[in-house]
């Protein structure tokens, strides 16, 4: 496909207004686009930093304001014709349309598909009283109420000074969002109990060993860690006992909230027979990609959109953030990733992928990276590594909780994980890049 007009009688509707969108936004007129941009949320509100959700908002020393990823001011030049609070319902590709949910059909002459993802919940829970997901303003808020800060951006006290204090918080997952919003109760005061069906706290992502210490500083900090352990059901105060068996995007309609008992959650059975008091309990169990209003479009949707290595899903159409799923370098492999720094640069690349146009794009091949604050520790991760990939501790060492480890396969580096050692992981980013081999990340860090 040739290079998109640049002109004012040009079109592009970007779909999706978290960090991917804005950046798309962003990049496009940057780099030269004059014609209408318009941007597509289902969230009310303007771009805004969804990692502080489960960390210094929920915990009141961040406010709304400062979530905001650009001043309105900022937002303001960049001249978009706004559809916040108004998600998309369909795509037409060969039309080259938008169907919006208040009945408005946008055409465009580029799409930009980034609305993210969604998370998974527990059939037949959703509405019922102290039972929580993460991942938008709206859910901090009532997660927060749940704990005693009624209020977003302050901490209301209660005993001890701590607006949890006594609180039984039941969190069920421990990867990063269960991982931080356990960490952060645990600093409102609350007793917490992490229910985890794996070996270790982010096990899937850093196996077992590494997960080992993350339960290790959990544990440090009083929470009380389930490993290979599952939730099978949640009891209400009434009562009634909701099995915990299948698992669904979670909606969030009135319609569905309706239909689910209005009494509130007062304990949850654990595979090991036992069952656990909660005044509180957060689902943490991953996320899914928001792909429902692409049904019928004919892209290919397969956990995800997937795309060509430009970015491409069509001709016109490009992807970015949590949605894409695209070829990695050297392998006939396709990744998705739900990392703040892939949906900044993936914006980006989108964007010049179709400016360009399909034909003369460039690929997208990043060094991934992700980070969670946990306590008073920085977790960080370069690269794609596996749970099953070797592991070779290069710096430090596990059991201070101050070391880099690398991954690797067949000799070659996969990716690399330091606990509170930022300037030495950052070494290994080239390493990692250009497939270096094992022995040459523990020369990199030997001197």
């Amino acid at each position: 496909m040739a290079s998109l007009p640049t002109g004012e009688s040009s079109t592009v509707v970007v779909v999706g207004s978290g960090l991917a969108g804005l950046r798309s936004a962003e990049t496009l007129r940057t780099e030269g686009f004059r014609g209408r941009l318009v941007l597509v949320g289902a969230e009310r509100h303007r771009p805004y930093d969804r990692p502080p959700l489960s960390k210094q908002y929920l915990a009141g020393t961040w406010g709304l304001d400062r979530l905001q990823l650009r001043s309105g001011e900022a937002f303001g030049a960049l001249g978009l014709d706004l559809r916040l609070g108004v998600p998309a319902v369909a795509c037409d590709p060969k039309l080259r349309t938008v169907d919006l949910a208040d009945g408005e059909t946008v055409g465009w002459d580029g799409l930009v598909v980034a609305t993210g993802a969604t998370p998974r919940t527990f059939v037949g829970i959703e509405g019922v009283p102290g039972v929580h997901v993460l991942r938008t303003v709206e859910d901090a808020d009532r997660l927060a109420a749940s704990l005693g800060r009624v209020v977003p951006g302050t901490v209301q006290a209660g005993a001890g000074g701590s607006p949890a204090t006594g609180h039984r918080v039941v969190v069920i997952g421990a990867g990063f969002i269960g991982s931080e919003v356990a960490a952060t109760a645990r600093g409102l005061g609350a007793s917490v109990i992490v229910v985890e069906p794996l070996a270790a706290p982010l096990a899937r992502a850093l196996g077992d060993q590494v997960g080992a210490v993350c339960g290790a500083l959990h544990q440090e900090h009083d929470v009380d860690i389930r490993t290979g352990t599952g939730a099978l059901a949640l009891v209400l105060a009434d009562g009634t006992r909701l099995a915990l068996d299948a698992m669904a995007p979670v909606t969030r309609t009135a319609a569905t909230a309706a239909t689910v008992p209005r009494v509130a959650v007062v304990a949850v059975e654990l595979s090991d027979e036992t069952a656990v008091p909660a005044d509180t309990v957060v689902v943490g169990v991953g996320v899914v990609p928001a792909t429902g209003w692409l049904s019928g479009s004919g892209l290919e949707v397969r956990d995800g959109v997937v795309t060509d290595g430009t970015l491409h899903a069509a001709d016109g159409i490009v992807v970015a953030g949590d949605i894409a799923r695209w070829p990695v370098r050297d392998s006939g492999a396709t990744v998705r990733l739900e990392h703040w720094t892939n949906a900044s640069e993936q914006g980006v690349a989108a964007a010049r992928s179709l400016l360009a146009g399909r034909g003369d794009a460039s690929a997208f091949d990043p060094v991934p990276y992700v980070w969670s604050d946990q306590y008073d520790v920085k977790i960080q991760v370069i690269g794609v590594p596996s749970a099953d990939d070797d592991l070779v501790v290069v710096d430090g060492d596990l059991a201070s909780r101050r070391f880099v480890a690398v991954y690797g396969r067949q000799g070659a580096i996969t990716g690399a994980v330091g606990f509170g050692r930022p300037r030495q992981l950052m070494t290994l980013r080239p390493l990692v890049e250009r497939r270096a081999t094992m022995s040459e990340a523990q020369s990199a860090l030997s001197g």
